[in-house]
């Protein structure tokens, strides 16, 4: 009996090994800037990433009040206006509250242009019974800011970080895996690579940013966890 299949040409090139998830790019010398870097959850994540070593520019409306936040944090934090923290940013994280989110995009579509946007907004709100997801007309916080920034490269991540943690500095690591939303690979990579900048932290693909909806919902519940076990609750994905 005879194989149907046709041999194999010696001369053709072996076939690529898939690429490995954990290999990520080198982004220890991008510039990271935080919009609504005054915040407690921008304040946090710029403190995080200028202990790691990452250059790091806390913007706010008002540049006075980030260069006051930033002298606070020091390790080297700098602290501008939004428009001047754009411009000068390789990477920019959102972490403006919801109310002003999309106000604040609008304004800065010009400056953000051609950068990596990284959204962490939680589209939550909160009454008697506690925190309640809310669902913005795009689907999510990320997508309207994917919407309201066509020239930028729009992915979302670490919305379920404690902002207590992430400014205690009697900490060296904080033991939580981030989600990671993104439309280009090599685009989500880079943000999981800078996860990984901050110590115990690890950068999981989670999805396209059409899922982006559940993972800034799911912040409702470990802030009800955390109300009942008076804890800092944050996620592990596991068998990865």
């Amino acid at each position: 009996m005879t194989s149907s299949s046709a041999p194999q040409d010696p001369a053709a090139p072996a076939a690529k090994a898939p690429k490995d998830p954990w290999d990520l790019p080198d982004v220890s010398g991008l510039v990271v800037g935080v919009l609504g870097g005054t915040g407690e959850q921008g304040r946090g994540l710029a403190y995080r990433f200028a202990r790691a070593g990452q250059k790091v520019i806390i913007g706010s409306r008002a540049a006075d009040c980030a260069r006051d936040a930033a002298a606070e944090l020091g390790h080297g934090v700098e602290g501008a206006d939004n428009a001047e923290t754009a411009r000068r940013s390789d990477v920019v994280i959102v972490a403006v509250p919801w109310d002003g989110h999309a106000k604040t995009l609008e304004s800065l579509r010009e400056e953000l242009a051609g950068k990596l946007v990284v959204d962490c907004v939680n589209p939550l709100g909160f009454d008697k019974k506690g925190a309640y997801a809310l669902k913005p007309e795009e689907g999510s916080a990320a997508e309207q800011a994917a919407a309201l920034l066509p020239d930028s490269r729009v992915t979302a991540a670490f919305h379920h970080l404690s902002a207590v943690l992430l400014q205690d500095a009697s900490l060296d690591e904080i033991d939580t895996d981030v989600m990671v939303l993104g439309e280009e690979r090599a685009d989500v990579e880079v943000v999981q690579a800078l996860v990984g900048r901050i110590a115990g932290m690890r950068g999981v693909f989670a999805g396209r940013l059409r899922n982006a909806h559940q993972v800034e919902s799911l912040v409702a519940n470990p802030i009800s966890v955390n109300c009942r076990y008076k804890a800092h609750a944050g996620l592990r994905v596991t068998d990865i």
